[in-house]
């Protein structure tokens, strides 16, 4: 069976990597089975086989992948049915969405979730965490989450490509959603499943858009634990 190794903190069942849930909303809409494999911060041994030890992993048989895109790549190519891109077209235009998803949401909710990421690791990964975060953001995790407010509304401006998106369909991708639909609802997933905070205002477009992701699947990612008490 197909593993997908995800992110969690002290609570195994809920897995919180917005690279993992990408990968693990392609498994979902290509309709296939996997065993999601949960990874401790402080603990990575079980993907040291992977190239890079990063999540998300995913093995499929003799075959081992990294990166949220390469997995989607591969399997729009190992499992052709129910396409992920519509075509090659699609396909190599992807990295556009991967790339502006990374460097807009990715990094413009980090510093609004970043405590309560923290606060949602095991004990051994704590430390680990807030040593390298804190190096990287150059101020504690504390200081930083305080200017949580005063961030939010340039946040919500700067996702108006998503709404320009949303003008004409329910879905990123049109009518039903695929790729980019997945590539930017895992950074909301990651929101949802770290923290009670919520990044979009519900007269947003986006928060309707959001609200269908969730029934996708017959619910099962409105179902999805959280990471947090």
């Amino acid at each position: 069976m197909i593993k997908l190794y995800q992110l969690c903190g002290e609570k195994k069942d809920a897995g919180f990597s917005p690279f993992a849930w990408r990968a693990k909303l392609c498994l979902m809409h290509k309709g296939l089975e996997f065993e999601e494999v949960m990874v401790q911060f402080a603990d990575k041994s079980a993907i040291s086989h992977a190239d890079p030890a990063t999540i998300p992993v995913l093995d499929d048989g003799d075959n081992t992948v990294s990166d949220s895109l390469n997995i989607a790549k591969y399997l729009e190519k190992t499992y052709p049915e129910k396409s992920l891109f519509g075509g090659p077209i699609g396909e190599a235009q992807a990295v556009i969405m991967n790339r502006w998803v990374d460097m807009t949401l990715i990094k413009g909710m980090f510093p609004m979730l970043v405590l309560d990421i923290h606060n949602c690791l095991d004990e051994a990964s704590k430390p680990v965490f807030r040593k390298s975060r804190e190096a990287r953001l150059g101020r504690t995790l504390e200081e930083v989450a305080a200017t949580r407010d005063s961030r939010i509304e340039k946040f919500r401006v700067s996702l108006a490509p998503l709404r320009a998106g949303l003008e004409d369909a329910p879905f990123l991708s049109g009518e039903a959603p695929a790729w980019l639909d997945y590539c930017g609802f895992g950074s909301f997933m990651w929101a949802r499943t770290v923290s009670a905070f919520d990044p979009l205002d519900r007269g947003d477009a986006l928060y309707a858009w959001r609200e269908r992701m969730f029934d996708l699947f017959g619910g099962a990612v409105r179902r999805a634990a959280r990471a947090y008490a």
